[in-house]
């Protein structure tokens, strides 16, 4: 019993892959979707905490990129979306575009 309970804290928990680590991080809750966000420089990681089961998975990424987008105050480069395995809407990487209205584009 002792180690389902384990299990099942362990099953709870989100970190970041080794790419985003010192990444920051961000929760989120969409459509009664938890999300995890882990924000680092112009690229986020997005991890679903909620269950979803198969049929109702279609919005998951427009989801995704939103948490991102909402979390990080980045916009979303369309269609960098990428899920960690083809057709997974468990965890996605996105690319960010962080340049805005106050800090110009160098060169603008």
């Amino acid at each position: 019993m002792r180690c389902l309970v384990l299990l099942l804290i362990l099953a709870a928990c989100a970190s970041p892959s080794p790419q985003m680590a010192g990444a920051v991080r961000h929760h989120i809750r969409l459509q009664g979707i938890d999300f995890v966000i882990f924000h680092k420089e112009d690229r986020a990681e997005v991890i679903r905490m909620t269950f979803v089961p198969r049929p109702k998975t279609r919005n998951i990424p427009a989801l995704m990129a939103e948490a991102a987008a909402r979390t990080t105050g980045c916009e979303v480069i369309a269609f960098s979306g990428k899920a960690l395995a083809p057709g997974d809407t468990g965890v996605a990487r996105f690319d960010l575009d962080c340049w805005n209205v106050l800090s110009p584009r160098p060169g603008s």
